[in-house]
């Protein structure tokens, strides 16, 4: 049973987080180009991906009950956990960043380039990335 557990968490952060982590890095450019459908698609896989990642924490929490022993309580998974609810609440700024910068290119007003938008998906998919980063590291480093 904790094989199972074990490839479905890493299954999960591979093909969720990964992609989930391009499209947020990837959304800025397209911002830039003032490419509406293509923002669409991002902002859409964005949600669809970070609802997915949900997986990653899921399994990593059954995997943590199934093999006992006070695993969920040692301070390294109580880190890694709180910085992944930390980056789900950052997803979900970023969805809501995507959501107005696809509504302002739509309107085709010279005055707003959605500048604001880009600036902040920029910052908040950049500290996501480190959050994944910390995030593996204490999953590997502290055993």
């Amino acid at each position: 049973m904790s094989s199972l557990l074990l490839w479905l968490h890493i299954g999960f952060a591979i093909f969720a987080v990964g992609p989930l982590t391009a499209m947020t890095m990837a959304a800025p450019r397209v911002i830039r180009a003032k490419n509406v459908p293509a923002l669409q698609l991002i902002q859409r896989s964005t949600r669809i991906y970070g609802f997915a990642s949900l997986g990653v924490l899921v399994f990593g929490v059954a995997l943590g009950v199934v093999l006992g022993g006070g695993l969920l309580g040692k301070w390294y998974m109580t880190a890694s956990m709180t910085l992944f609810i930390v980056a789900i609440v950052l997803i979900v700024l970023i969805d809501r960043d995507l959501r107005a910068a696809v509504r302002v290119l739509e309107n085709e007003t010279p005055d707003d380039d959605a500048k604001a938008q880009n600036a902040r998906i920029a910052a908040i998919s950049g500290l996501l990335s480190v959050i994944w980063l910390v995030i593996l590291f204490l999953m590997i480093v502290p055993r």
